[in-house]
């Protein structure tokens, strides 16, 4: 008996069928992982997605698919683009509660300079910042801020540490959206899986 999946079929109905067909197959978790594992590379490399299991990108794929974005063709700069066209970027956890980590960020030579990078080319050049939790595989939750909501919530933190960050074994900035500052400041898109 071959799967038969038509189109148009909602995510749990396909995921139904293929337990199903799995399990008339008895095949095991193993094979089965293996089997979702290559079919997962073969989907992104026909939609030209990129490698879903390199970093967060898998995470960031079913988070455009939900949020109806398409996925950046990079693996740098934007992780998506909203349904205007505007880069948008992801910050995604598995933890309790959502929050966002800003690492790696570059130093530049002068505070302004700083500042000047932080506005054109890291965090304001995103005009939405989507904070998603996931949970068993799903998109459970997802928080938006403005880039200048990030920005202000991120650069006092980040002055605090620019004089300091060249004595550091690991000379780059970073700093976090707390989840009391993603609730103060963010707009909730997601809740329970389901658009809001």
């Amino acid at each position: 008996m071959a799967l038969k999946i038509v189109k148009k079929r909602k995510p749990n109905q396909i995921k139904n069928d293929l337990e199903n067909y799995c399990k008339q197959q008895r095949y095991s978790n193993k094979d089965k992982f293996l089997v979702c594992f290559e079919m997962l590379s073969s989907i992104c490399i026909e939609e030209e997605w990129g490698d879903p299991n390199s970093y967060a990108r898998g995470k960031e794929i079913y988070a455009s698919i939900k949020l109806g974005h398409k996925i950046s063709k990079s693996y740098s700069g934007a992780d998506a683009y909203n349904k205007d066209g505007h880069p948008t970027e992801y910050k995604s956890t598995i933890a309790k509660n959502c929050k966002g980590s800003y690492t790696g960020i570059s130093v530049q030579p002068t505070w302004e300079e700083q500042v000047r990078y932080l506005k054109e080319d890291k965090i304001l050049k995103y005009l939405e910042h989507y904070f998603n939790r996931f949970e068993g595989g799903k998109l459970v939750e997802s928080w938006l801020l403005t880039g200048k909501q990030v920005y202000d919530v991120l650069l006092p933190k980040l002055k605090k540490k620019y004089s300091n960050v060249l004595n550091l074994k690991d000379p780059r900035l970073s700093a976090d959206v707390s989840w009391g500052e993603i609730k103060k400041h963010g707009k909730q898109i997601i809740k329970n899986g389901e658009l809001v």
